[in-house]
């Protein structure tokens, strides 16, 4: 496991099981978030966010976590490794509220760039609950873009807690 790529839905965990491989790896984690975002919630233009993801994808080693689909194909080409934490609806939702709860008073949590406290909006969650179907088939299409790299579909707290404990064995292998 070298380049490690990990997409998934808000909420679903992808910062905090990069963070996780991160410290098991020693692989540098990258946060999509933090090419997305500049400090104070500014947005970068599509071209600066794609030329910065290149210049990450060319990288010998990385895990890479978030979306940025232009940039799928060519993270996709690099990647050894695909994992997809997939969890419920529900349970997302909760988390992205948990989260935002977690990070108020004008905390940035670690995966976004500075001056960037946690926003929450009824648009957000919306937004969420009407893509929860066109983002999933859209991962599960990768998942199977992906082969023959090592691939991981995650679909709940206890299966990233057992992939965890397998990597940590020596055992994962992929799907």
């Amino acid at each position: 496991m070298k380049r490690v790529m990990i997409v998934g839905q808000p909420g679903a965990g992808k910062s905090t099981l990069a963070r996780a491989l991160g410290q098991r790896t020693g692989l540098p984690v990258v946060h999509i978030d933090c090419i997305h975002w500049q400090p104070g919630w500014v947005e970068r233009d599509r071209a600066s966010k794609i030329a910065l993801m290149r210049a990450e994808e060319e990288r010998d080693a990385w895990i890479i976590e978030g979306g940025l689909s232009a940039t799928w194909d060519t993270r996709l080409a690099r990647a050894d490794t695909v994992i997809v934490p997939e969890f419920p609806t529900w349970l997302r939702l909760w988390r992205v509220v948990k989260r935002r709860i977690e990070y108020a008073g004008g905390q940035t949590r670690p995966d976004l760039p500075p001056d960037c406290p946690e926003r929450f909006d009824a648009a957000f969650l919306r937004w969420i609950w009407d893509t929860r179907h066109s983002n999933r088939l859209r991962n599960r299409a990768l998942i199977a873009r992906a082969a023959p790299r090592r691939t991981c579909l995650l679909t709940g707290p206890r299966a990233v807690r057992r992939f965890l404990r397998d990597l940590d064995s020596g055992g994962f292998a992929g799907q």
